[in-house]
């Protein structure tokens, strides 16, 4: 099942939305796509199917365009502003009385791992290859997971694995580039697997 929809950010920008999900879905997961100036959006390959496994493991997954992109209004900031944009997608998550998770892609990743860190939010969070630039000193208090391809040629997975031992967080290393074409099942239970099991 599928459902279009908007959200609007506490500073004014109105953000294409959908959600996907089973008919009886067990919980609720916002997932946060890459790097709109390299062609990302919530409709990229790995979302879509990445989004797809999820809702085969009982999510309802709610992806969102960030401000700029697509057909949500105003323009990239480059990770700043873009934390708003989240913000907005987890208040509709936490409406849907379901355990909630958050989840995101490369810039998606990064951007929703510093949300997670501004709010000290408890909701599991899993990142598929993040960049390891400008990561917080001090990550939100739930449960954490960073999924990395063992050919990523985007990110620097060596200084992702030394930030994760330094921080306590699940590094899974699977086999794929930054992109992990024809993987997405794959990468789509390995996210699946680090939400439910932070609840």
């Amino acid at each position: 099942m599928t459902e279009r929809l908007t959200l609007d950010t506490s500073d004014g920008i109105t953000l294409e939305a959908r959600i996907d999900s089973p008919a009886d879905p067990k919980r609720f997961t916002v997932f946060c796509h890459p790097h709109p100036e390299h062609g990302g959006s919530m409709n990229a390959p790995l979302m879509i199917s990445v989004a797809g496994q999820l809702v085969e493991r009982g999510h309802a997954v709610l992806r969102f365009n960030f401000r700029g992109t697509g057909a949500s209004t105003g323009s990239h900031d480059y990770g700043t502003l873009e934390v708003e944009d989240i913000s907005a997608a987890m208040l509709y998550a936490t409406g849907q009385h379901l355990p909630v998770g958050l989840a995101g892609w490369s810039f998606g990743a990064w951007t929703a791992f510093r949300w997670h860190a501004i709010h000290r939010s408890e909701v599991p969070f899993v990142g598929i290859a993040p960049p390891a630039r400008d990561m917080p000193d001090e990550p939100g208090p739930g449960p954490k997971r960073f999924v990395v391809g063992n050919r990523d040629q985007v990110i620097d997975p060596e200084a992702l694995s030394v930030y994760a031992v330094e921080k306590g967080i699940d590094l899974v290393l699977t086999p794929g580039d930054h992109f992990f074409h024809g993987r997405g099942k794959r990468i789509g239970d390995l996210v699946g697997q680090g939400l439910e099991d932070g609840q």
